[in-house]
């Protein structure tokens, strides 16, 4: 087509972006700042083990159609360590499978069993639940405003439901509290998670980057495109990019693949959003600690930490190794005061409450990585605020917080690049197809979507009053 396109960031949406409109013709010159790509999802060699490691360990489910499409194209679907027939371990000793039973009810034996809660406050999750399995992005309006902490007490959510279940759901995915979190955004993730009768997760059996940098980077300079590592942008102007330096790079479209606050810190005028900083923690045993891959603690902000990973069970030839444990401490804010020693001393207690031989294992080397941005965090408010690929005149945006009806995730940033593609073919004259919509949900959550559809806007089970925001003055 003898059109360039830049596109300004090389995380997983701007290499979603450029691997379609390479694709589709476009040449596309992509600059990144960092001397390597991958953004959030970046990975590098631990210099003391020689190991590749992750900024912090992810998972990716069965549902991440854009994600599993996108590494399909480039050759590396393969390299996903699934685990089909479970969804989850929690430390407690519950597992969380799928029996043979229409969603929302393949969960549910293994719920009971393992909460050890009365029936009564299983019960009181109901309203929340069919609220959950009805949603749509239409919803989204009426429960933006609303905390999710708010809501679910107006839905009739006991307490200790709320504790047991909900607290986690909202840190563990979400990042927030669920005081701080969106309504909205909490019941679109939980329509997700109960939607589908064998949604399962999986993990990088690489390091996660080496499943899409090093591929997108060829399937870009292959169609005639370029690459720029470590060079930074000082300005995007309609039409154009100018660098550090001073240079100035013209082209017809320009991508904007960057975090809000970077685009802020370039003068552009975007919403400001509340990053969710974590911690990731990696630790070398000396011996194996046993077969699990994954596992998490049930609760809130009382653990430090929320989820982990034994790479020695994930990883590609590293079967035969001692132990390798990663670790996510998610909304970190508890942990700024502690040292590196310190939170390395807090993880070996609290993998060892799961595997009590950790106890009396040795430690024999550690990393501690702080990112200041997991996600965005999706406080009450956030998810309306979310812009869309056209937000901005004269360029467009991609990035997991932008407006993908997906929570902030590797898929949402997967999606966002397709969806930032797809405007960039339109405004081109070659209108596509690039973005994947997620797959419609199954059984009883199929049902009582249709059922919403045919009911609104009466429908019985519209936000709880109690949970409304009040009047702005």
């Amino acid at each position: 087509m003898g059109r360039q396109v830049i596109i300004v960031g090389g995380g997983l949406a701007g290499l979603a972006c450029g691997v379609a409109l390479s694709d589709a013709g476009l040449r596309v010159t992509l600059i990144e700042r960092e001397r390597s790509l991958g953004g959030r999802a970046r990975s590098w060699t631990d210099p003391a083990s020689g190991d590749t490691i992750d900024l912090g360990p992810h998972v990716v489910h069965s549902e991440y159609r854009n994600m599993l499409a996108f590494l399909e194209r480039l050759g590396t679907r393969e390299l996903i360590c699934w685990q089909p027939e479970k969804l989850i371990t929690f430390s407690s000793g519950m597992m969380l499978r799928h029996r043979p039973l229409p969603p929302p009810f393949s969960l549910l034996p293994d719920m009971i069993a393992g909460s050890r809660l009365p029936a009564r406050d299983l019960w009181s999750n109901n309203r929340a639940t069919w609220r959950a399995l009805a949603f749509t992005e239409d919803d989204v309006p009426e429960l933006d405003p609303v905390s999710a902490a708010d809501y679910l007490r107006a839905a009739g959510a006991s307490e200790p439901m709320i504790d047991w279940f909900w607290s986690f759901i909202a840190l563990a995915i979400m990042n927030v509290p669920l005081e701080r979190c969106s309504a909205a955004a909490l019941l679109r993730v939980h329509s997700q998670l109960i939607g589908y009768r064998r949604l399962h997760f999986g993990f990088p059996a690489l390091g996660l980057a080496e499943l899409f940098a090093p591929q997108a980077a060829q399937a870009i300079e292959r169609g005639g495109g370029r690459v720029v590592l470590g060079t930074g942008v000082a300005a995007i102007e309609r039409a154009s990019v100018v660098l550090r330096d001073g240079a100035r790079i013209a082209a017809d479209q320009v991508v904007a693949a960057l975090p809000p606050d970077a685009l802020r810190e370039l003068g552009l005028e975007v919403p400001w959003f509340e990053p969710s900083p974590y911690i990731s923690c990696y630790l070398w045993f000396d011996r194996k600690l046993g077969a699990e891959r994954f596992w998490a603690q049930l609760g809130g902000l009382e653990r430090l930490n929320t989820d982990f990973y034994d790479l020695a069970n994930i990883r590609r030839g590293w079967s035969g190794r001692p132990s390798v444990i990663a670790s996510n401490i998610i909304y970190s804010h508890r942990a700024h005061g502690l040292s590196d020693s310190e939170i390395v001393a807090a993880t070996q207690r609290e993998i060892a409450h799961f595997i009590p031989a950790a106890a009396a294992a040795r430690v024999v080397q550690a990393a501690v990585n702080r990112i200041p941005m997991a996600i965005t965090c999706p406080l009450p408010g956030a998810e309306t605020a979310r812009p869309a690929a056209n937000a901005l005149p004269g360029l467009w945006l991609a990035g997991d917080w932008t407006r993908t009806g997906l929570p902030s995730s590797m898929e949402s940033a997967v999606r966002s690049g397709r969806l930032a593609a797809e405007e960039v073919l339109r405004a081109a004259g070659r209108p596509a197809q690039l973005a994947l919509a997620p797959r419609p949900t199954e059984g009883l959550a199929r049902l009582a979507r249709l059922l919403s559809r045919r009911a609104a806007p009466a429908r019985a089970w519209r936000t709880p009053p109690r949970a409304r925001p009040s009047p702005r003055p």
